[in-house]
């Protein structure tokens, strides 16, 4: 059986065997993404990397010529601020050693890639890895593209290489699996609060509701 039709349990991420790559967030990237509102992209890439840090998943930091670029946006820096971004000239991420060393000597299988432009520096690391015998996922609400049609082409096209698309909510909750972990599910509700959007705004509402003592009568 081939890496990408594992099933059931096999099938779902867990933190000890993941390992998380985000490629190319970065000014040039965003002021021609078309794909996607902006902050909603930046709000779940943030996410993603918290969620990676409270689980202590190895996390990859990579851009492409910074120096004309730009660099890594703050909201992803600010998680990892001990991490240099690799900076590549490769416009495929898989083919620079500086990005896959690191990953084979993770030693772990599960690879979840997010970045800009969907259609180029996502698909091309994530296609080629998926034959090297990685568990790609690829984060969908976390990457962009130039256009909407790039965007949606570039999933259906990774999904032929047996590429899994997912998005950021979907793999904390994979990591987390079972709420009475607790060291983990207490860090995720602030995560939540800060980067869930309405499902934040509800648990917090919660939980003023229960913190608010009932009148006596």
């Amino acid at each position: 059986m081939s890496i990408n039709q594992k099933k059931g349990l096999d099938a779902l991420l867990r933190p000890e065997d993941s390992i998380v790559v985000l490629i190319d967030h970065q000014p040039f990237q965003f002021t021609n993404l078309n794909s996607h509102e902006p902050t909603m992209i930046i709000n779940n890439v943030a996410g993603l990397s918290k969620a990676a840090k409270i689980f202590n998943v190895p996390t990859i930091l990579t851009t492409v010529l910074e120096e004309r670029g730009g660099l890594i946006i703050k909201q992803i820096q600010d998680v990892f601020p001990e991490q240099k971004p690799i900076n590549r000239t490769w416009i495929n991420t898989w083919e620079d050693p500086d990005v896959t060393d690191v990953v084979a000597k993770s030693g772990r299988k599960q690879l979840i890639i997010a970045g800009l432009w969907t259609e180029i520096c996502v698909a091309m690391p994530a296609i080629q890895a998926a034959a090297e015998g990685y568990d790609v996922f690829v984060v969908t609400d976390a990457c962009g593209s130039s256009s909407l049609e790039g965007h949606e082409m570039a999933v259906r096209r990774m999904v032929q290489h047996g590429i899994t698309p997912i998005n950021w909510f979907a793999v904390l909750s994979e990591w987390q699996r079972d709420w009475a972990r607790l060291d983990t599910a207490t860090q995720l509700s602030g995560l939540m609060i800060e980067h869930c959007g309405a499902t934040g705004v509800a648990y917090a509402w919660e939980q003023q509701l229960l913190n608010t003592p009932v009148p006596a009568q």
